[in-house]
């Protein structure tokens, strides 16, 4: 009530009170703190720019915490930029399972199989559909498709009551279906309830989907999420991505990596401001963040030094064949991910990846990894070149190379037969043999030699 709530501000504006918890009301003009030290802020993604602006003002000198599955793509951004500090959890809890995603077009047989799956193992059944104004008719038609099932609506705008006592029947088990909008979103944990059902899926955002999807499989059972599109028109493009992203990331703790697919889907929008997501598509993530950590940098007024892009001219032919990955965004996604590679532990475990996802890889893939390998090594050493010839392997180096030149009189004293210098920035050395493997590894050795 009004007099509950003035006594409890009376009590905090005064110091008497530790940790006041609230809803969106914190944010209201009239509260005063004494003496704020720490403000942690829950699921995230539900506040707006306005909201956010409101906590900036109170938090000059604060310590936040801000906790999400799936942080807003601008929140994602500035911990990526390291504006700030970001600390992610991947363990889920015991015996919990992934769940089994699905969508296809609205079907009254899927429906119907579905739910009957579920009753059949004594489970509950969530039917999201996010429109108030014909819930009662969505419900209508499910009681049609599924007889059987015990069947009611909630949503926002119902009376307090009413809704409070739909949600006890549902969790005393006496709803088998409950038709419902996204007021589920988050805060409820019915271990019971282990299918849903979203209705035109295409009109959630994709943080949207993974919260609701997170209302299930919260036992040990094994959940299903069925996302239902609408049968009669295509998809729009920007749609067809989310859902497939929401489809592939099933494993849990994925909402990190779903978060960053959302970025690079909608745009991070702007650092200050209004915008929460927007034009970083035209630019692509990779040269946005560049462009952001220069302005940065620039701003602070230190200089960035610039990476060498080595180029390796070596007689292989290193790839992902179309027959190993069959999928072209998957083989695109590959290459770029190791085209950016700077350590052999990511490399090792890319490699172990693509063996748990597509097998055994082939001889071109191996000797993908082993380029990239020489990749890395060149990056460390600024090396802009290495060219195979007939005989030879010409190294080219960068005028910033941290190779010292006592380093190189030392290499030139011990092997002079075998290696000289073409040039103040130019090594060549004589390879032992006409395979691949062996010039590889001579030029690998060499390299790590140089470090």
């Amino acid at each position: 009530t009004r007099s509950e709530q003035k006594a409890i501000l009376a009590r905090v504006q005064k110091g008497e009170t530790d940790i006041l918890i609230g809803t969106h009301r914190l944010l209201s003009r009239d509260i005063a703190f004494h003496n704020l030290g720490l403000l942690v802020i829950d699921e995230e993604q539900r506040f707006g720019v306005r909201h956010k602006e409101k906590l900036k003002k109170l938090r000059k000198e604060v310590d936040v915490l801000t906790l999400t599955a799936t942080p807003i793509p601008r929140t994602l951004e500035m911990s990526l930029l390291g504006i700030r500090d970001i600390s992610i959890i991947n363990t889920p809890p015991k015996d919990r399972l992934s769940i089994d995603t699905r969508v296809a077009p609205f079907s009254e047989g899927i429906v119907r199989e579905a739910v009957l799956r579920e009753l059949n193992r004594g489970g509950q059944i969530f039917f999201i559909h996010n429109r108030v104004r014909d819930i009662d008719r969505i419900a209508g038609m499910a009681r049609r498709i599924v007889p059987e099932a015990r069947i009611d609506v909630a949503h926002g705008q119902m009376e307090e009551g009413r809704l409070e006592e739909v949600m006890n029947r549902f969790l005393d088990g006496e709803i088998d279906l409950l038709v419902t909008t996204t007021i589920i979103e988050s805060g409820l944990d019915i271990p019971n309830a282990n299918t849903m059902i979203i209705h035109k899926p295409e009109e959630f955002g994709l943080g949207q989907l993974y919260q609701l999807r997170g209302r299930i499989g919260r036992a040990h059972h094994r959940a299903y999420a069925y996302l239902l599109t609408r049968a009669e028109q295509p998809l729009p493009p920007v749609a067809r991505q989310r859902l497939e992203v929401i489809q592939e990331m099933t494993e849990l703790g994925s909402g990190f990596r779903l978060a960053a697919r959302d970025l690079e889907i909608r745009g991070a929008g702007n650092l200050l401001g209004a915008k929460q997501s927007g034009f970083i598509s035209a630019v692509g993530i990779d040269l946005y963040m560049q462009l952001i950590e220069e302005v940065a940098l620039k701003l602070k007024g230190e200089e960035r030094e610039e990476g060498v892009e080595p180029t390796i001219r070596m007689r292989v032919s290193a790839r992902i064949p179309k027959a190993y990955v069959r999928e072209d965004r998957f083989r695109l996604d590959l290459y770029r991910r190791l085209a950016l590679l700077d350590s052999d532990e990511e490399l090792y475990r890319i490699a172990d990846e693509m063996k748990d996802r597509f097998g055994t890889p082939p001889k071109e893939v191996n000797d993908l990894f082993r380029l990239t390998e020489l990749r890395i090594l060149c990056r460390k050493l600024r090396v802009l070149e290495i060219l195979e010839q007939e005989k030879r392997v010409r190294l080219t180096f960068d005028r910033k190379t941290p190779v010292s030149q006592d380093r190189i009189v030392t290499l030139l004293q011990s092997a002079s037969d075998r290696i000289r210098p073409i040039s103040e920035f130019q090594l060549e050395f004589m390879k032992e043999g006409e395979s691949f493997g062996k010039a590889w590894a001579q030029t690998k050795n060499f390299l790590q030699e140089l470090i």
